[in-house]
């Protein structure tokens, strides 16, 4: 008996001792050499010296109803813009802006400021569907357009945008801002053109919104008037599926539109997703209005850029549970595994649009991009499966 309890004492040593030693054994005996990388190159891009611009212009801003326009102007002051002058229906917007530009004069009308012929472009964040009738406006009174996402919400405005581009040879240029504001989505693009991932074939964009119902006005719960959810914040996304495969041409191939929590707004769409494919790519496109209040921005938005020789994943506002701040951008290759911190990489949206101004070229974006974006949604949006319905 006491020798068969000393075997087994022996047995249960000499097996815990393998394992022991099992575990000192370097990884790659098991993993077969698959994990070359244990921790990423981490890369902080210094500032580039952004070159003084070369034109300039003179631009009004007609609509205040959305945030994104001081953004929007901030762009095109610093890409060699001069404010000359805003119309906005509501005085506590007024207020608000001219406090931040105090050198803009506050027009009497629209009228005012389409009859100057000073003015170069007009720049607007009005409520959507308002957005594309000003436009035809401007255009029509010889003026260029850089308006907020969405800038056409229905098929019928689509159309007469393009009409009155086409004869009157304007520019109607709509501010992707998740692109062309955002450090990363930049850096991502001049990776894609340097070859770092080969072709790239796919694209999955995650557009996560947080709702706050208390500081959103009427018109935002009114798909009729801000567009419906894909129209609206899946316009971002359909603009960086064709910018990141080089896209000319492209469709919808599926899409989804539901309302899940937004009791107090039936109509409301807080929830959609798509799949769009070109002739060489393919996408998927999920956005919603569900941010947890315990997220420390409005949303984790998220792009992975699938090539034939790596891949892009970008943290465009927050690394949950990771590194500080937002602009963060990981590479791999079959050369490398890479992390950038891309907070000081410049934004030409601006400067390119105020050149495009002044010399009728299209370096900030091809008109063609931007319409074809815009249809992208708008298809996706009028074709949708409505869930939960």
């Amino acid at each position: 008996m006491q020798s068969n309890r000393r075997k087994f004492l022996q047995q249960s040593l000499a097996s815990a001792a393998g394992i022991t030693a099992a575990g000192m054994l370097p990884a790659d005996i098991f993993g077969r050499d698959l994990h070359k990388t244990s921790h990423p190159e981490e890369i902080i891009l210094k500032p580039d010296k952004i070159s003084t611009p070369k034109e300039s212009i003179r631009f009004a801003v007609i609509g205040l109803n959305h945030g994104h326009i001081t953004g929007m102007t901030s762009a095109l002051i610093a890409g060699g813009g001069e404010l000359v002058s805003v119309y906005a229906k509501e005085p506590d917007l007024l207020q608000g802006f001219t406090k931040r530009y105090p050198k803009a004069k506050v027009a009497n009308n629209e009228e005012e400021i389409l009859a100057d012929n000073s003015i170069q472009l007009v720049a607007s964040a009005s409520i959507p569907v308002e957005r594309a009738p000003l436009g035809v406006r401007v255009m029509l009174a010889g003026k260029d357009f850089m308006v907020d996402k969405p800038g056409i919400v229905t098929f019928s405005q689509f159309k007469e945008v393009k009409k009155v581009q086409k004869k009157t040879g304007r520019i109607f240029s709509i501010m992707y801002s998740e692109r062309f504001g955002n450090p990363a989505s930049v850096q991502a693009g001049d990776l894609i053109q340097a070859g770092a991932i080969g072709k790239v074939v796919q694209t999955i964009g995650m557009g996560p919104h947080r709702m706050n119902p208390k500081t959103r006005p009427e018109w935002f719960f009114d798909p009729a008037k801000a567009g419906g959810v894909l129209c609206d914040i899946g316009s971002h996304q359909c603009d960086q599926f064709l910018y990141y495969t080089g896209s000319k041409e492209a469709v919808v191939a599926q899409s989804q539109i539901g309302n899940f929590n937004t009791k107090d707004y039936p109509a409301y769409q807080d929830f959609g997703d798509m799949v769009v494919r070109s002739p060489h790519a393919t996408g998927y496109i999920r956005i919603d209005w569900f941010t947890p209040d315990g997220l420390a921005t409005w949303g984790d938005g998220r792009i992975f850029i699938l090539g034939t020789e790596g891949y892009i994943e970008m943290r465009k506002y927050i690394d949950i549970a990771g590194r500080r701040g937002g602009n963060h951008l990981f590479l791999v290759n079959h050369k490398e595994t890479k992390y950038y911190d891309c907070s000081a990489v410049p934004m030409p949206y601006g400067q390119q649009l105020v050149y495009d101004v002044v010399n009728r070229t299209e370096t900030a974006m091809p008109q063609s991009h931007c319409f074809l974006a815009t249809e992208l949604a708008l298809t996706a949006q009028k074709k949708a499966y409505k869930l939960n319905s």
